[in-house]
């Protein structure tokens, strides 16, 4: 977590991972390579090599923006998102990849620099037919670089959570310049349109993707009403028993998500988002005393929101009161790694008749 950093953190799972994606991207190259090559001799191979790493690097980009949604709608696609910044670094490599052999192919034997050739290329701004498409394509690679570059830990406690993220969130400006990079070379270079017809359809499928996961998280957003008939500065969240065994409820307070969280005979609130990659605490679940944030496994006590010794990653907790079998919040945050006494529950309110067994069920899996 936050004592020491390595290089690549590959354990037996992301070595696994990294396996497989590698294999199926050399698979895809192969494929895509052999079939170029018959469909069309006429191209040289730089031209087939540029286009099997370019393609191969805008499905990765596909891919890699879709697990986010995907994992908000299944949490079966949360595997993927644990190893997401690594298919993150893959992309860029093939895009290097992609963009080397463009410079060299294209600017590489000119009287300019290569870098200036690209950004001094034929075209015209005035015509769409004839817009330069190659600087897209070299920013948006720039953007790829800083954050492929910065998607280490190191990076990640060194620039603080909210700055890293607002960095890699820069992605989507790059997938913007990529799309255009894409769809300008393609009318220049095809007489076909069905290329175009394509690329509009993955990024219609993508963005809406992303609405649906946005539709189904804003409920998760609405704040309660303040509980006026027990005490005006506590908000009633939930009942005691909506709340399974060893996990939490998420709602929102004061602009901020809190994950309310039942455990032996206890009830604790804390920020929902993880210091590391703001992941939904409240989706993970209590082992050994620690919640656990379900995206890269970092711990917090729900008592105090500070990690175990020696890591020192801390959030936000909330003072908790029950009531009638009510859980009552309060909306103001205490400091990041302030122990918060729990709520006891008093096991003779509990009402058997309002627990789902489904909810029973998940807390299981």
């Amino acid at each position: 977590m936050s004592v020491a950093y390595r290089t690549v953190g590959w354990n037996p799972i992301k070595r696994r991972y990294d396996l497989m994606a590698a294999a199926v991207i050399a698979a895809y190259l192969v494929v895509f390579l052999a079939v170029q090559a018959t469909a069309r001799p006429e191209l040289t191979i730089e031209t087939l090599l540029i286009r099997a790493f370019g393609s191969a690097a805008f499905l990765l980009l596909h891919v890699v923006l879709a697990i986010g949604p995907l994992a908000r709608l299944d949490r079966r696609v949360l595997p993927l998102l644990y190893n997401r910044r690594h298919l993150g670094v893959m992309t860029f490599t093939l895009a290097l990849a992609h963009g080397a052999f463009a410079i060299v192919q294209f600017h590489g034997f000119g009287t300019l620099d290569p870098l200036v050739s690209v950004l001094v290329s034929h075209g015209s701004y005035d015509h769409v037919a004839l817009f330069p498409f190659q600087p897209l394509g070299l920013a948006a690679l720039i953007i790829l670089f800083l954050m492929a570059a910065t998607s280490h830990d190191f990076w990640l406690h060194n620039l603080t959570a909210p700055v890293w993220k607002a960095l890699h969130m820069s992605v989507y400006a790059a997938y913007a310049l990529v799309v255009l990079h894409v769809l300008f070379g393609v009318l220049q270079g095809e007489a076909h349109p069905w290329l175009a017809w394509l690329l509009g359809a993955a990024a219609l499928g993508l963005m809406t993707l992303h609405a649906v996961a946005a539709m189904r998280e804003a409920p998760r957003d609405r704040e309660p009403s303040p509980d006026r008939g027990r005490d005006a500065d506590f908000v009633d969240v939930c009942h005691v028993d909506d709340i399974p065994e060893r996990r939490a409820v998420i709602t929102c307070l004061t602009g901020e998500r809190v994950a309310i969280f039942r455990y032996d005979g206890k009830v604790s609130a804390l920020s929902n988002v993880c210091q590391h990659q703001n992941g939904p605490l409240g989706e993970g679940r209590i082992v050994n005393d620690c919640v656990v944030c379900p995206w890269h496994g970092y711990e917090y006590f729900p008592d105090s929101g500070a990690s175990p010794p020696p890591f020192t990653e801390r959030v936000p907790t909330f003072r908790v009161r029950i009531a009638d079998g009510r859980v009552l919040v309060h909306p103001r945050p205490n400091p990041p790694g302030t122990r918060v006494e729990p709520a006891r529950v008093d096991s003779a309110r509990i009402d058997p008749g309002r627990i789902d067994p489904a909810r029973i069920d998940a807390s299981s899996n």
